[in-house]
């Protein structure tokens, strides 16, 4: 009995110290949608991504252009000249699949870019709600433009606008 006793208590403690919390979230894709250094920062992500997938591609186009020609040739070469071209081409692809690691790899330049232009504004985000957080005495702050578990949530909760006038920007 003693034990159940106790059981309830601490249900009873629990209940009332979560009833307690403020829970709020924010939608942090409506956030930068409503910062112009964060649409200015993807436009030029953009652009740089399309300038390393053109010379990736002019890359793979080369080497599809030299495989070509060997395939029309290669009746025509001897040995040697084909084991030389299949070389050639071999290392052409290797050029080509290196470049686009060095662009698109894990740690590559469109990450390193990425790092540089995007990070900042997360930051500023972060400390903007956490500021927020301290200030208005919330328990938990809930992103929903990433969580997959919230499935509803009361726009009243939304603290979205205040994360940008905050940061010194008005909504849309």
């Amino acid at each position: 009995m003693r034990k159940f006793l106790s059981l309830i208590i601490i249900a009873f403690a629990l209940t009332v110290n979560v009833a307690a919390q403020k829970t709020v979230f924010v939608d942090t894709e409506y956030i930068l949608k409503n910062i112009p250094a964060y649409e200015a920062a993807n436009e030029q992500l953009n652009t740089i991504s399309k300038k390393y997938e053109e010379e990736v591609k002019a890359k793979y186009q080369e080497v599809e252009k030299l495989y070509e020609a060997y395939r029309n040739e290669a009746v025509f070469l001897t040995n040697d000249i084909k084991v030389n071209r299949e070389n050639e081409i071999v290392q052409k692809e290797q050029d080509a699949k290196k470049l686009q690691q060095k662009y698109f790899g894990q740690d590559g330049e469109l990450f390193k870019q990425r790092e540089i232009l995007i990070k900042p504004i997360q930051e500023q985000i972060f400390n903007a709600i956490s500021q927020l957080a301290q200030e208005k005495s919330y328990s938990a702050v809930w992103d929903k433009a990433s969580s997959a578990g919230l499935m509803y949530s009361d726009k009243s909760l939304d603290i979205s606008d205040a994360v940008l006038a905050k940061l010194g920007y008005g909504s849309k």
